[in-house]
């Protein structure tokens, strides 16, 4: 247990281990709640607004993180993020590409294998193994988007915006200690108002997909 309280300081922001040592970094985390509160208010089926709660913990748990800045935190801080991937990916499998719900799961979890592979090779590279395990995902979101492209369109196009916010979000959040010394702030805070407005645009490709199939089957 006390693993759990041991503190992390994994931040430019960061000098100390007191509450508000990371202001900008803590506040940023609006983005999320905002990003969820509103698409909340324009999604209505049971998947979009499962998105939505998960993008409104991520926001909290990134803030505990951003405060207390320790092992627990980081859990609280990792696990909803992973939790919206992995719901978002089933989705995408389910609702994207039409697949039952046995092969939307077992696609879906595929992610992991995934995951690991594309992470361990990029890690190899020093600026991508700050980032190692995000980068897989705006290589995945952007291929649907492309495979996507001539069979839905518009969602091929969204994904494929989404996925760039999230790389630029990603450059951000990479060169945040390396660029410390000339920008005491740090650029971290940057991953989280760009990852906001990502998650929230995400829901909202889902949503108009969603539209677009209803209006198709009417």
């Amino acid at each position: 247990m006390e693993g759990l309280f041991e503190q992390i300081d994994g931040y430019c922001e960061r000098t100390d281990f007191t509450y508000w040592a990371e202001p900008l970094n803590a506040v940023t985390n609006a983005a999320f709640l905002v990003a969820a509160i509103i698409m909340w208010r324009r999604v209505s089926d049971p998947f979009g607004r499962a998105l939505c709660v998960i993008l409104f913990a991520i926001g909290i748990g990134s803030y505990l993180f951003h405060t207390h800045a320790t092992v627990w935190a980081v859990i609280l801080d990792v696990l909803p993020i992973l939790l919206f991937v992995l719901l978002y990916i089933f989705v995408a499998n389910y609702r994207f590409w039409n697949l039952s719900l046995t092969w939307a799961i077992i696609a879906t979890l595929l992610y992991f294998p995934y995951a690991a592979l594309i992470g361990a090779t990029l890690g190899q590279h020093p600026f991508f193994a700050i980032s190692g395990q995000y980068w897989p995902l705006p290589i995945m979101i952007g291929a649907y988007g492309i495979a996507l492209l001539r069979r839905y369109p518009e969602t091929g196009r969204g994904l494929i915006i989404g996925a760039l916010i999230l790389v630029t979000s990603l450059l951000f959040r990479s060169v945040d200690e390396i660029y410390c010394e000339n920008w005491p702030m740090g650029t971290h805070l940057w991953w989280h108002i760009l990852n906001g407005v990502m998650l929230g645009w995400m829901i909202e490709v889902y949503r108009r997909h969603m539209l677009a199939a209803g209006a198709r089957q009417s």
